[in-house]
Order: structure tokens, then sequence, then C-alpha cells
């Protein structure tokens, strides 16, 4: 089985590794709800988790959500941790203003890992200049574009028609006719609606 679809089995909920087979029959977590390894007579066993416990699943999560190693995950944590403000707060919007998630949450790529790899390639460009490095962080008035030379590559063709079309963050805007994205603030954290518990993730960490 997928590596990817086993760590949403070992999270005990979809994180959406694989971006649009997530939401398909296809997605093995629908078929196999359960950490794998189970076997049948331990699938209905529910294990006492411990606060620590609680706490390294969300590192866990949030850390395989954007498709970082553990080292590159707790040098964002050290950094915000180190200067004023609520580190909750500036550890999402270290993440959300990642270039390969900027690329993903505008509908670009079908999945981080995809954007990053996108990126990593050459294929966007940053105030006209192209980038290679995913973990760039966009900043307010960044104009993002595909690299025109991009533009006629398999997987590319089509891909500004369909992007702007899903949920784009409010911090993000795509201009359809000019198939380019312009940063217009930053992620806002709500962390009563929020995916991520990562006060938990900073708890994690401070231990």
């Amino acid at each position: 089985m997928d590596k990817k679809c086993k760590i949403c089995r070992r999270a005990g909920e979809k994180l959406f590794l694989k971006g649009e087979r997530c939401f398909t029959p296809k997605c093995a977590f629908g078929r196999k709800a359960y950490p794998p390894g189970k076997r049948d007579s331990e699938r209905k066993h529910r294990s006492t988790v411990t606060e620590y416990g609680t706490q390294l699943r969300e590192k866990q999560k949030v850390r395989n959500v954007y498709g970082l190693s553990e080292k590159q995950f707790s040098n964002y944590v050290k950094k915000v941790t180190s200067r004023a403000g609520d580190p909750s707060t500036m550890l999402y919007e270290s993440m959300e203003t990642r270039l390969d998630n900027t690329v993903y949450r505008l509908g670009l790529a079908k999945s981080r890992s995809e954007a990053r790899q996108m990126v990593s390639h050459g294929h966007f460009m940053i105030n006209d200049k192209r980038m290679t490095i995913p973990s760039y962080n966009v900043k307010i008035g960044d104009v993002l574009k595909i690299r025109p030379g991009s533009m006629t590559i398999i997987p590319f063709m089509g891909i500004t028609e369909k992007a702007g079309k899903g949920p784009v963050p409010a911090w993000l805007s795509y201009d359809q006719k000019k198939a380019e994205a312009v940063v217009l603030g930053k992620p806002i954290l709500d962390k009563g609606a929020s995916e991520f518990k990562l006060t938990s993730v900073i708890e994690y960490y401070s231990r």
C-alpha cells in the first residue's frame, strides 16, 4: 500500500496527501480506516492516548500534511518560539506562505508534493524572477506566475483555466485572464476552525 495512505491511516483521518485521489473511492483510508498492521481483533480496541501521545500525533499530522522532514519542521518551530508573539499563529503563517503550499492553495497543483516538484523544477516565477525554492515564503505584494516556457508542457496545458476555481484563501487572489496570482495579505489562523492543533505542536517541542 502507498506510503502516503499509511500516514493517513496512522493519523486516523484523511490528510489529503494524494490530492484529488483522496476524494475518490480509490482512497485507501475509506476502505481501511484503521492503523496499518492491526489485526481484525485489534481494530475495535481503543488504547488510552496520553497527553504526550496526542501532542506527538498532532505534530506528525502537521509535518506530514506540509510534507516536511523532522529537521525542517523542528527548525520552523524553533524559529517561531524564539520570536515575540503567538508561536501557533506564526507557525501557521510560515507553513501556509511556503511557495509550494501557495501553488497548491491556488489550485495549480493537485497536491503539495506535486507543487513542490513543480517549484523545484523552476516552473514558477515570483515578481518575474524564476524561483526554485519550495520553502520560499511569499510576501504581501508578491506576484506569482507560471514560467512562460512551461506553459507548453503537457502538465501545465489547461491548468490556468482550472486554477482559482476552487476555494482560494482570502489572502490570495488569482486573475484567470492574466494567469497570475497576487499575495494580498497574511494567512489568518482561526484556532476554533483550524484542522490543526498547533498549540499541541508547540507544547510537544517545549517538553
